[in-house]
């Protein structure tokens, strides 16, 4: 293993560097205490890099996610992706580049009950404002890529939980974002499924996508070619494996 050197902070990150963070905090007013998740986090990914973040609770894993997915805004500090700064950004803008840039996959999947595989892995395309057939159409094959071609018209309650989880990674592929966040993607999945939802993340690495995992098991996060650890809000380390 090898440390993991920053090559640049500050200023607009080299083209090769898909994510760069800042001295990155966020801190949340809890009444009568201040909490500091992130105090000044630095950390530059480059793309088709399979990172894993990991950290006991309360280290500030889960607020690093948010930030690095657009679902929250630092107290200070800076946040680019994909050369722009992010950071600042308003709300609508933020929706935007989350709807278009990134793919997420949470442990609990986040499907639709009522609704098939097929419309469950259209919605980011709805909200981009594609045709139907293009929808259907863009959906049918990122369900297909994930070996769910003959499950298209099922509901989740008539899905395994990897069946599941495929579909909440086709959905995550469907409008081919930048980057793949996936938090504890196996923590609802027994170990046989869990090693084919690996396998994806392994296939899809080699596809060329940048895939940033949150885990806090070491053997999920050996499928990864490289470890944040964070402690505290700060990162402990940061090595290749």
């Amino acid at each position: 293993m090898s440390t993991v050197q920053l090559f640049r902070t500050g200023d607009t990150p080299l083209p090769d560097v898909i994510i760069l963070t800042h001295k990155l905090t966020r801190e949340y007013d809890m009444g009568s205490e201040l909490v500091r998740a992130l105090r000044g986090v630095s950390v530059q990914i480059q793309k088709n890099e399979y990172v894993a973040v990991m950290g006991p609770s309360g280290s500030g894993k889960s607020t690093l996610m948010n930030l690095i997915g657009c679902l929250d805004t630092p107290t200070s500090g800076e946040y680019w992706l994909n050369g722009q700064k992010v950071s600042d950004l308003a709300d609508d803008e933020l929706a935007r580049i989350r709807n278009k840039e990134i793919g997420f996959v949470f442990q609990t999947f986040n499907l639709l009950p009522r609704a098939d595989a097929l419309h469950n892995v259209e919605l980011p395309l709805i909200y981009a404002g594609l045709s139907a057939r293009n929808r259907r159409e863009r959906a049918a094959h990122a369900l297909k890529r994930v070996g769910l071609g003959d499950r298209m018209d099922h509901k989740p309650n008539e899905l395994s939980g990897g069946q599941r989880q495929r579909v909440a990674i086709a959905r995550a592929l469907v409008n081919d974002p930048l980057v793949i966040l996936a938090d504890e993607p196996t923590g609802n999945l027994d170990s046989t499924s869990g090693v084919e939802i690996l396998k994806i993340f392994d296939d899809l690495h080699e596809q060329g996508k940048t895939i940033i995992l949150v885990t806090h098991d070491e053997s999920v996060s050996r499928h990864a070619h490289r470890a944040i650890r964070l402690r505290d809000g700060q990162v402990e380390s940061d090595v290749r494996q």
